[in-house]
């Protein structure tokens, strides 16, 4: 066959009746086969051994829905790092996909922009009582009507169990099996396009799942103990080996957007991205999620708990190119003036109508003051930057889960206070 030009550096690409290409970066093992399961038995692909750790095969007349593991050394096999789906789950097969038999009709649709928008967070597990895609589609029209203009879906990358948010994810490039297939995702952008509202995604590339994970046994690159991270071993972005594990995570950012036209991304806890390089893994993330729209404009949020301002900077001052950031100390603020409690993280904020204002009109209110909480200064100046660069909010899934029983504003204030501190 002539040449395979790929999309990704790994993961199984089908080139439609052909066949299916197949690459993965496993620098530990000597040897690496494809397990195929084709009729009820096992065939083995011998991959060729490439510079880097990288092996790759290609697979005449494997076609999309095929399923696949990666065996090492002539032992256990296991799910690819790069799949596109896991029908039973990371402890499963890989599944071929083929993200070129969908029908896209969303040709017209130019991409969204930060300013003006109402972002509504949405999990697919629970927004409806069947916690589908098909289901939530259905659901749109009600959702429009709401007045939301773009819809942020909490991480779908495949996880172990039954239930979860999504930030256990341990296959970054396999929507979750529990919603449905992966053309269901596709199905639902289209559809939210047509109903003209974008769709940006909330990833998770400060840590993995603790369950359903085999990266190790490819390469124990993927993560390192050089900087303490909150949930687990932290991901190696700068360290011995780290160069594949970088563009893993690039392409993934690149991938969303691309095979599923997803309208952004919501960059979780980017305070545990540690890279010690140049450019930050967060500035090449940005890059080429950004290429991977082409014409069409998306929107980058990250979530920085120390309120970093330089993410949502340009490149020429410094910056990691973001485009905004979640603003919490609106919503501490907001909080303890509806409910009159001050206590733990909400401890330094008082609720005033000052703060308020403050935090409307110019961000945060922590802008390298000493911050008694956690003992030490935080924020970083954010008076130039323009309002529409903060995200503000009421609560989210984050603010909702920390209180001692998951209550919702609403049961916790007036209904009279409820609405004043919503039409702000």
């Amino acid at each position: 066959m002539a040449e395979l030009v790929r999309r990704f550096p790994v993961g199984a690409e089908c080139a439609g009746l052909g066949g299916t290409h197949f690459r993965v970066w496993a620098p530990s093992c000597k040897k690496v086969d494809v397990q195929l399961q084709t009729k009820g038995a096992l065939e083995h692909v011998v991959m060729d051994a490439q510079a880097d750790g990288y092996f790759a095969a290609w697979a005449p007349g494997v076609r999309a829905g095929t399923r696949y593991r990666f065996r090492l050394d002539g032992g256990e096999a296991f799910a690819d790092p790069a799949s596109r789906f896991q029908p039973d789950g990371p402890h499963g097969p890989s599944e071929v996909v083929d993200p070129a038999a969908f029908v896209w009709r969303d040709q017209g649709w130019k991409g969204v922009s930060l300013k003006g928008q109402v972002l509504y967070e949405l999990h697919i597990g629970t927004f409806t009582p069947e916690g589908t895609f098909a289901a939530a589609e259905k659901l749109l029209v009600d959702l429009k009507e709401l007045g939301i203009t773009v819809l942020e879906l909490m991480p779908l990358a495949e996880f172990n169990g039954r239930f979860g948010w999504g930030y256990d994810g341990v296959d970054l490039f396999a929507p979750t099996r529990l919603y449905g297939r992966p053309d269901d995702v596709r199905h639902f952008v289209d559809a939210a396009h047509a109903a003209g509202m974008g769709v940006i995604l909330d990833v998770v590339y400060n840590h993995f799942g603790p369950s359903g994970n085999y990266l190790a046994r490819y390469s124990p690159a993927y993560t390192t103990r050089k900087h303490k991270n909150e949930w687990g071993d932290a991901i190696n972005f700068d360290g011995p080996g780290s160069a594949p594990v970088r563009e893993f995570f690039i392409s993934n950012a690149g991938y969303w957007i691309e095979e599923y036209h997803f309208d952004g991304l919501r960059l979780d806890a980017t305070q545990c991205l540690y890279d010690s390089s140049e450019p930050h893994v967060e500035v090449e993330i940005a890059r080429r999620a950004r290429a991977a729209a082409g014409d069409r404009s998306i929107v980058l949020i990250g979530e920085s708990e120390p309120q970093d301002s330089r993410l949502v900077r340009p490149e020429v001052q410094g910056g990691h190119g973001l485009d905004a950031l979640v603003n919490d100390d609106f919503h501490h603020a907001a909080m303890v003036a509806v409910t009159g409690q001050s206590t733990a993280y909400y401890s330094e904020t008082r609720g005033t109508p000052q703060e308020l204002i403050s935090a409307c009109k110019w961000g945060f209110l922590y802008q390298g003051q000493y911050y008694s909480w956690q003992k030490k200064p935080r924020g970083l100046p954010s008076l130039d930057l323009p309002a529409p660069v903060f995200i503000n909010c009421l609560q989210n899934h984050d603010q909702v889960a920390n209180s001692a029983r998951g209550q919702r504003l609403q049961e916790l204030t007036s209904p009279g206070r409820a609405r004043a501190v919503t039409a702000l």
